[in-house]
């Protein structure tokens, strides 16, 4: 998935949003964006399309 905007500006939207997050949820390891994705989609009880539509939103 490409963003819009900057990831860490993203990332600091996000944790704004949902202060549950923490800095480890949001981390990126190149080539595992979408282990990323889905685990914070599971912490926050979100399907994909949700975190797509919160992500676009933003």
């Amino acid at each position: 998935m490409k963003y819009e905007m900057n990831w860490n500006e993203l990332k600091k939207k996000l944790k704004q949003k949902y202060p549950q997050l923490t800095t480890i949820d949001l981390l990126i390891v190149e080539g595992e964006e979408e282990d990323m994705l889905r685990m914070v989609e599971y912490k926050l009880g979100k399907t994909q399309n949700e975190m797509k539509e919160i992500i676009a939103l933003l």
